[in-house]
Formats: C-alpha cells, structure tokens, sequence
C-alpha cells in the first residue's frame, strides 16, 4: 500500500519532509502544505490507489506494477543480479570522488547540505536527499566504470542507485526493499527509451541516458518511498515534466557535464517527483495519454504498449552490461579483442605496423580522438598495447595522452566507422585488424562483450573490479566488509547501516 499518511513516519522524517515541502514551495505555491486537506480533496480511487476512469491500460498496468513492486518476490538470479550492479555502482561512486565531477559534486554538496539525512558517498558530508541524489550520481558517472544499457541507450545504474539510496535513508528502508526498488528503476527507466526508438537521440538530439534515468530514478525513489498506484500515476507525470537533456554533452571535454546529464540531474530529478508527490502534491493522472502527452511531446509515433511490454517477466536488469574496462561503452569490444589477440598470439608494440578497429558508425563517433582518455577509443588501444592490460589508472592519466611512446602507438590505430556493424546495434561488435611487421595478420571480432548479458562477468570478477576501485579510498578493511554486506543486502535491516562503509574517513 502507499504511503499517503504522516502516523507511520518518526519526527525526524516529519521534519525532514517540511524541508523538502520548503524548497518545493515554488511549485506547491506555499512554505507548508495542508496535506490533510489535500488527502481529504482526493477522491476514494485515489486514496486506495485505484485508476480513475480516462486512464489508459497501459498507464494503469505500469502504475499497479510500480505500486508493488516494494514487496514483489523477485527471481533469485534477479536478486543476483541486482546485488551486483548495486555493488558496481557504489564502487563507481567510491573511485569517482577522487576525480574532478566527484570533487565538484562534493564540493556542491557540502556548500548546499542543509539537512543532514543522506551520504554523500567517498567523502565526510551528510545532506538532504536531493542533493545526495544529484552528488552521487555524479560521482557514479565521473568516469566510464558504471553500468550500461545497451537497448536503451542508457546508463541506468549510476542514476537509479543513487536515487533509491538517497530516499532508502530519509526512510530508513530495508536492504531487500531497496534492492526491489533498485530493480524496479531498471524495469521502468530504459524501457521508456526503448519505447521511444533510438531516433530520439539521433534525429531528435536528445539525450536517451538522461531520460532513461530520470525515469528510472523516479521509479526507484517512489518505490523507496512507498506511493501507491494513485501516486505513482503522479509521480510519472512530474517526471515527465523534468524529463530532459540534449545531445550535446558529446562535447563536454571534462566529463563534468556529462555526469551531471547521464546522472546527477536525472538522480536529482527522480528524487524531487518522488518527494514531492510523498508529501501530497497531485497532478495529472496519466501523462501517457491524451492532450499535450509526454509521448506526443518527445516520440508521436511511438507504441505505448512497449512501456510494459514482458513487464515482470523480463527484468531489465538482467540484460544490463557490467564493464571489464572502465571506459566508455564503444570501447569496451576492441579491448576485449586485443586482450584476446594477446593470449593468442603475444606480440610487442613495436612489431604492429597497423591497426584497425572497426566499430558501429554512430559508437565510433562517440569515441573518435576524444579529448579524455577514458572515452579516446585511439588513445586506449595505444595504453593496452603497451600495458598489455586497460587499468583504471591508466584510463584517467590525462597527461599519458602526450606521452611520446603513448602517441607512437596511438599513429597506427585507424578507427573505421563500420556501416555492417551498426545495423548490428544494439550489439556493440567489434573487429581488430592488426598488421605486424613481418606481414604476419591478426584479426578478432567480438560479437559479446565481457560484461554483457550474452557474456556475463562473474560475482568474483565483479567484487575484484570493486576491490580495485574502492581500496585507494576506504582502505582495504572497509572495502572487504562493504562488498560482503552488500552482496548479503538481504540481511540488512536499515539501509542507514551502509553509511560508515561508504564515507572517507
């Protein structure tokens, strides 16, 4: 059932939802709002949940979805699953606060704490949830290590997390009830731009991973929060009203915007709808449907009914990648296949003559001669031939992008854009094509990457790669006894209990 009473909360969460209601007063149009009288307003679908008429099928079967999903039993490779992109992510989180969108998003969170009810991950600040929900989704996406979504062109976790996690504390959820709502935000948000169709991006020029993740984010929020149906039909509404983001972050050369519009703002966003229709403000009932509706707005001629299309029987979260490589997604199958023409064939870098990588047209657009390294597709080929490995130092070593040996390498790496491989998308494939001196010719293509669904990277693989992003920040003991807890998230029974294992000391 949904929350839609103040009994059933302790002082702390009365107070901590005055100050939401405060910043909010913009929209509610006053510094406190009536919410009895606002209840009372309601009518008794409403209260119960219940789809007034005029709603649509499919926004009544994905609010009734939503509404449940707080103690829907999951799968249990879905509950797997979902412990490891929850770790992935955190792990994001502790290795980008000591890069420079982690440093500002901290730096923001400390200058605007206000209340103190939620962590701000890799760091000693406590502040409100929204603020948490935008910092820690910065630090989530501040690099390339988080998760992606291939079909929907998202990157879900860093935005869904963070969000579930800020309003997991000011309620003081259980781990099970977060992992739900975590798993939720990855049923909801890329479903919404695999509706869409990728023209959104392409033609449109907007931005799939901001939209995917404020939908997301506000499906895992509303879930930790507790809204019934009613609410939850609202809550898509205000979403929907904060959806945005363009393409244009492609040219972000510091990365600062691109966590702020993969992540932070959709965290940030999510959060806020969530909060706001907690606390009692009302809206349309199905944003999906009628005048002026969010699918006429962004995509006229898309099928509603994908919006739930398997929903419930296929859990997004399980065709979600978790990266080997901490770079950005287009180059993950190239690594794949040089580390693999490295165990078949070893060979040094002064041998190669010439490479070629072949990639989908529009992902080698994303990745071609970038300015940061970790998403310089010809700079980390360069790195892997020489180390024989993609570290995640040697992916943020900005001044390695002029190293003479680095740009030795870097002169034979010719990027093809591959029109064969981009009707191949969503599948991100790769061919590496390499010339040795000795006119010796290697060539590997990589049809599932390290990480993908079709290629999935173990519990142990995932807990090595959080062990080396983590241990630099929390040390090697705190790092142990956060990987051990969360992949037993089940047990815990506060999620406020995570706090001293997330922050720096």
């Amino acid at each position: 059932m949904g929350r839609d009473r103040d009994s059933h909360l302790p002082a702390w969460n009365l107070l901590t939802r005055r100050s939401v209601l405060q910043r909010a007063s913009w929209v509610l149009g006053a510094a406190t709002f009536p919410l009895r009288a606002g209840l009372a307003a309601q009518s008794g679908a409403a209260q119960s949940g219940a789809a007034p008429s005029g709603v649509s099928p499919v926004m009544t079967t994905l609010s009734a979805y939503m509404s449940a999903a707080g103690t829907r039993v999951l799968p249990a490779e879905v509950i797997e699953k979902a412990k490891r992109h929850i770790l992935d992510t955190l792990a994001a989180m502790v290795s980008g606060s000591d890069l420079p969108p982690g440093r500002l998003a901290i730096k923001f969170a400390r200058a605007h704490s206000g209340e103190k009810v939620a962590t701000v991950v890799g760091s000693n600040v406590l502040c409100g949830a929204i603020e948490a929900a935008l910092a820690n989704g910065m630090l989530a996406h501040s690099d390339e290590t988080d998760d992606s979504h291939a079909p929907s062109l998202s990157h879900p976790g860093s935005a869904i997390v963070p969000a579930a996690l800020a309003v997991a504390e000011q309620f003081g959820i259980d781990g099970m009830r977060f992992l739900r709502a975590v798993t939720l935000g990855y049923d909801v948000g890329p479903r919404v731009t695999m509706a869409m169709g990728h023209g959104i991006r392409y033609e449109g020029h907007k931005s799939t991973h901001s939209i995917a993740g404020v939908f997301g984010a506000a499906a895992a929020a509303g879930c930790a929060a507790g809204l019934n149906a009613q609410q939850m039909r609202w809550l898509l509404d205000y979403t929907a009203q904060e959806s945005s983001g363009i393409a244009a972050w492609q040219r972000d050369t510091e990365h600062i915007e691109k966590g702020f519009v993969f992540a932070g703002m959709p965290a940030r966003s999510g959060v806020t709808a969530a909060l706001l229709v907690q606390i009692g403000a009302t809206g349309v009932d199905d944003i999906l449907s009628g005048a002026d509706n969010f699918l006429l707005a962004y995509a006229p001629q898309t099928d509603p009914a994908k919006l739930v299309e398997k929903l419930g029987e296929r859990y997004e979260i399980t065709r979600t990648g978790i990266k080997k490589w901490t770079v950005g997604s287009p180059i993950q199958a190239p690594l794949d296949a040089l580390d693999h023409l490295f165990k078949r064939r070893p060979f040094e870098p002064d041998q190669v003559q010439l490479m070629n990588v072949r990639v989908a047209s529009s992902e080698a657009s994303v990745v071609d001669n970038r300015q940061v390294p970790d998403i310089c597709l010809q700079h980390m080929m360069a790195v892997m031939l020489i180390d024989k490995t993609a570290s995640f130092r040697a992916a943020h070593e900005t001044a390695r992008m002029k190293d003479p040996a680095i740009l030795r390498q870097r002169a034979k790496v010719k990027l093809v854009y591959d029109k064969e491989l981009e009707r191949r998308l969503p599948a991100r494939e790769a061919i590496v094509e390499i010339t040795l001196a000795d006119g010796t010719r290697l060539s590997e293509r990589v049809t599932a990457v390290r990480g993908t669904a079709e290629n999935p990277m173990s519990r142990e693989e995932i807990a090595a790669k959080s062990r080396d992003l983590m241990t630099p920040v929390l040390g090697g003991a705190t790092t142990a006894k956060l990987i051990e807890t969360v992949l037993a998230i089940e047990n815990v029974k506060d999620i406020r209990t995570l706090r001293p294992l997330l922050q720096r000391t």
